[in-house]
This record gives C-alpha cells, structure tokens and sequence, in this order.
C-alpha cells in the first residue's frame, strides 16, 4: 500500500526527490551540464548589468526556461530509451520533439537577452 504524504512531510519528500532528478539530470545528461554552467555565469551578470528589474527578472526567467525545457526534454528521453532502445518512428518523433521545445526556448532566451543589452 502507498502512502500519501501530507503537509510538511510531502513538500520534504518532494524537495528530496527534485533534488535527487536534478543531481541524476546532470550527472547523465551534457546538455544540462552545460546550461547550469551557463548560469553560474550569465544569472551574476544580469544581477550586474544595468538594466531595470523586470529587464533583470526576463533574463533570469528566460534562462530558467531553458533548463526547465532541457530537464523535461531529458526525461522524455529516459522514458523513451527504457521503453525501446530500438529505432522506433513513433520514439524518435517524441525525441525530437523534445529537442525542438529545447531549441525553441534557446531562441527565446537568446532573443530577450540581445533585445534587453543590445
């Protein structure tokens, strides 16, 4: 039998498994690896740069969306790789799907970022 968590103990749980996909996501995954490093550089500098606060909030939001994007993207590639490891048109699809959203959230960041400092 399950048990449903409630109150404080559910948000610990929670926590404790967010963190747990996270150090999985970026141990497994390059991509994510990756855009982390590109915040650890890019969320100081528009905490630096001078711009005004909403400006401020667009490029930390846009680079949220990214590893949001990225995160989602990966577990859809971990559920399609346990489902089959075999070439599947219907897996493939998903997969690329997944890369698009990833790709589309990069267009998106890189246009509010160039459109606020430029």
């Amino acid at each position: 039998m399950i048990v449903k968590r409630k109150g404080l103990s559910r948000v610990i749980y929670a926590t404790y498994y967010s963190i747990k996909g996270l150090r999985s996501a970026f141990a497994s995954e390059a991509a994510v690896r990756q855009e982390i490093f590109a915040m650890l550089i890019l969320v100081p500098f528009a905490v630096y740069v001078d711009v005004t606060n909403v400006e401020r909030i667009l490029l930390i939001m846009s680079l949220c969306v990214v590893l949001i994007t990225e995160l989602l993207n990966t577990a859809v590639e971990k559920l399609c790789d346990h489902v089959s490891t075999d070439i599947h048109l219907l897996i493939g699809r998903a997969k690329d799907i997944g890369s698009a959203a990833v790709f589309v959230s990069l267009l998106l960041a890189a246009f509010i970022w160039l459109t606020i400092l430029l």
